[in-house]
């Protein structure tokens, strides 16, 4: 593996950038730069990330983690260009847009989308209880894990371990919960009582996509 001086060399040089510039463009005075270019001491996390910055490359590979070649240009220089990362999310089986139905877990199968999105799971929608919300049959649907969400927030809830997906309004004064469809063809689910200990907030949607 690499030294983080013999990466900065290299990236320094291809960039055609001195010290004095780097310096410049990242604030930290030119002794502490030199002792960084001399292999003294690494940079701390703050610092590192500025550097990795102005010379347009990533922190691991500055650290020497990464055997790829440095890239030939800075992202900062063609703005009109996005990176587009891509993470594989769970797919934990179907949630009913409509009647509840039986979750299936199957964490060996993967879904591949942006990661971007603040999600921990996907579900695959079923039924037409979720058009409003421009949620369709056969739609993939992103899930944050979390045990509560905010009246009005749509969320995957768990009933007698069947799973659905509704927009959740829960009262706490009187302890009653809805679970609210987008299409007026289907009637709010609702629970008092007792029958909330049957219920349980599997996740907040965070994102959907076609996948058809």
């Amino acid at each position: 593996m690499e030294s983080f001086h013999h990466r900065l060399h290299q990236a320094m040089q291809q960039k055609h950038i001195t010290q004095s510039d780097l310096c410049a463009k990242t604030g930290i005075s030119r002794s502490t730069m030199s002792q960084y270019c001399s292999g003294a001491f690494r940079p701390k996390d703050s610092k590192l990330h500025a550097i990795a910055k102005a010379l347009g490359v990533k922190e691991t590979w500055l650290l020497g983690y990464e055997s790829e070649e440095e890239p030939s240009f800075s992202l900062e220089d063609y703005p009109n260009l996005r990176p587009i990362r891509l993470k594989r999310f769970p797919l934990l089986g179907e949630i009913a847009c409509g009647e509840p139905i039986f979750a299936q877990e199957d964490r060996e199968t993967f879904l591949i989308a942006d990661a971007e999105i603040a999600a921990d799971f996907c579900l695959l929608a079923r039924g037409d209880s979720m058009i409003g919300a421009r949620i369709y049959d056969g739609d993939a649907v992103f899930i944050r894990s979390q045990p509560m969400v905010e009246n009005g927030e749509i969320a995957a809830v768990i009933i007698d371990d069947e799973a659905t997906l509704k927009r959740v309004y829960y009262d706490k004064i009187n302890a009653i919960l809805q679970l609210v469809p987008e299409n007026p063809a289907y009637s709010p689910l609702v629970y008092v009582g007792a029958q909330l200990d049957s219920i349980r907030i599997l996740g907040k949607a965070v994102g959907f996509m076609s996948l058809f």
